[in-house]
Order: structure tokens, then C-alpha cells, then sequence
């Protein structure tokens, strides 16, 4: 028509119904030329749709079980008309899950003092804590015998002990099992300020020597190499 055609002339030369180029003639964007009697129309799987959401968002993603399910709830179309319902879910992006955090940084959680531990991490912490209750427990448990471990007081060792029986922590139980086959030697550990850490880095210094010849010389040898070294 820019060029001087009459509508009446391109509908013969296209060989087009005059209501067909009249409908692209007045069109002003390509979406006005989407409609007409197929819009809005109804299918049959329009009242199912809340169904295959629901069952969706439970988490069956399976077209074809969705298309068995409606077929039981009286739903009399194909399978393809099911699987391009679900199609847009698919392809819509989700936000991606935040990923757990380790059994290993979460023990370094616990195992850090609650003061120097960053504010970051004891809210994810905290966030994990409050998701399991024995996780609590155990918590408080390592962080009392941190306490009595740092300040040597090791007269609270019984009480310590007493508590992690009261909670069903199997693991914890077997350590304190272990205190106890040597409360006494435990308990000057924990109270007295003396260490017999200087004798054991001596003893750990002469096995680096042993090892480092391979086992091939006699103690002569040895004691020569611990003197002069």
C-alpha cells in the first residue's frame, strides 16, 4: 500500500481474502495479528493444570506420571499436550541451593572458642545447632570441658562427666568411659600447672632420629647423634 497498491488490488495479487489483508493492513505489531477464534480457547487440560502445579512443586517432575495421575482423575487427553504444559518449568531457572556445610567445618565450629569464633560462622553455626538437638548437646558439652581443660579445673571433672551421661550421646559416653578408667591421673592433669609435654617433644625428637636411619645403626650410634645434636 506504500507504494500506491489499493488493498483490493494485493488481495488479488496474493491471492489472499480481503479480511486476511485487511487484518495485516490495520495490524500495528506482529502480536496484534494473534488473535482470533483459537485465543483464550479451552482445553482439556485446563482443568488439571492446579493439579500438575501441586504435584509440581511436591517434587514429581515426571511428565508421563503426571500424565498417568490425570488420567485417573478424569483427564481424556494426550500425553503431549501434558508435556507442554511442565515445559515452562523446566526451563525457568531456580535459585540454586545453598550447599550444607561439612561434618569437618562444623566440628571446627564446635571445636573453636565461642569468643574468637566469627560472626559469619556462629550464625551458621547457630542456624545448624538449632536443626538438632544432640548437636546442641554435644556443643555445650565440648565447650565445658574446654573450660575446665583451659582454666585447670579439674575438680568439675565429675560433674562434667555426670552431665554427658544425662544426654544420649553414645560417642561422648565412650570418652568419658575413658576418664574414668584413670580419673585420678586425669584429674592432676587438669588441676596441676606441671606438663609432661618437654619429656614427650624429647622422646618424639629421638624417634625422628630412629627413623631417619632407617633403622641400621645401634644404640651407640644413637646416643652419639642425641648428645651432639
Amino acid at each position: 500500500m506504500a507504494a500506491g497498491h489499493s488493498r483490493r488490488s494485493i488481495q488479488r495479487q496474493l491471492g489472499m481474502t480481503y479480511r486476511t489483508v485487511k487484518l495485516l493492513a490495520d495490524a500495528a505489531a506482529p502480536e496484534d495479528l494473534f488473535h482470533g477464534q483459537w485465543q483464550n480457547r479451552r482445553t482439556k487440560l485446563d482443568d488439571f493444570k492446579s493439579h500438575l502445579n501441586e504435584r509440581w512443586a511436591e517434587g514429581c517432575t515426571n511428565a508421563w506420571t503426571l500424565w498417568e495421575e490425570s488420567k485417573t482423575h478424569g483427564y481424556t487427553g494426550g500425553y503431549g499436550a501434558v508435556r507442554a504444559c511442565l515445559q515452562p518449568f523446566r526451563t525457568t531457572q531456580a535459585e540454586p541451593a545453598a550447599r550444607p556445610p561439612s561434618a569437618h567445618t562444623v566440628s571446627g565450629w564446635i571445636l573453636t572458642h565461642p569468643d574468637t569464633l566469627p560472626e559469619n560462622e556462629r550464625l551458621k553455626l547457630n542456624s545448624v545447632l538449632a536443626s538438632c538437638p544432640e548437636l546442641e548437646a554435644l556443643t555445650g558439652h565440648v565447650r565445658a570441658f574446654g573450660k575446665i581443660l583451659t582454666q585447670l579445673q579439674g575438680d568439675q571433672l565429675p560433674h562434667w562427666i555426670k552431665a554427658v551421661r544425662a544426654d544420649d550421646l553414645p560417642s561422648l559416653h565412650a570418652f568419658a568411659n575413658g576418664l574414668e578408667r584413670d580419673l585420678a591421673a586425669v584429674t592432676a592433669g587438669l588441676t596441676l600447672p606441671w606438663s609432661s609435654g618437654v619429656v614427650e617433644g624429647h622422646a618424639n625428637r629421638i624417634k625422628m632420629i630412629k627413623r631417619q636411619m632407617y633403622g641400621r645403626s645401634g644404640f651407640g650410634l644413637l646416643r652419639k647423634r642425641v648428645l651432639l645434636a
